[in-house]
């Protein structure tokens, strides 16, 4: 019994797990499954205590370079739009590498590589939420940000899992936008 013509074929997607924790290796794997690979790819990885900045972050207006060099912190530029992010081994990073549907243009979208993220963590009793605009919360507090590259028909989706990351490592080595958090503020 064949299928019929308005049934897309299930597409396999491509499972990586990354062990190794140097963040400039990590990045450039996204970028060489983005650019390089034919199939779509999901990616886990953690990175060494690294400050990752987006694609056009003014890097020290969003670091503490102080704090960052005294303790030998790497600081590297991702392909994605959006803010500095601080990772360590307590830091879960997911990648989605997914082509746009037949004759779509792509497009940012984050609630469709979040959902799957947030169906998996409600299966294991976590109350997790999409919030604001790409921001995975629990009880409104952020344990998640995303960020998403797209080029050449491809979306590259990318995002952190917080679970155990050193917090005194994260508010000392950036220097968030106080503009980022005036419409969140008791007034």
């Amino acid at each position: 019994m064949g299928l019929s013509s308005s049934v897309e074929p299930l597409k396999l997607m491509l499972c990586i797990i990354r062990h190794e924790t140097d963040p400039y290796f990590n990045l450039a794997a996204e970028e060489v499954a983005m650019t390089h690979f034919a199939r779509e790819s999901f990616m886990l990885w953690r990175n060494a205590p690294t400050v990752i900045v987006g694609r056009h972050q003014n890097t020290l207006a969003e670091i503490d370079t102080e704090y960052v060099q005294a303790h030998n912190i790497p600081v590297v530029r991702r392909l994605s739009g959006g803010g500095a992010v601080f990772h360590d081994l307590g830091n879960l990073n997911f990648t989605f590498i997914a082509d746009t549907p037949d004759g779509q243009r792509a497009q940012v979208d984050f609630r469709r590589f979040t959902q799957p993220i947030l169906e998996a963590l409600q299966t294991l009793g976590v109350d997790a939420r999409f919030e604001g605009r790409n921001d995975l919360t629990i009880d409104g507090r952020k344990f998640s940000g995303n960020a998403e590259y797209v080029s050449g028909g491809r979306v590259l989706h990318h995002g952190t899992l917080l679970f155990a990351a050193r917090m005194a490592d994260i508010s000392a080595a950036l220097r968030p936008d106080p503009a980022k958090f005036a419409d969140k503020a008791v007034k």
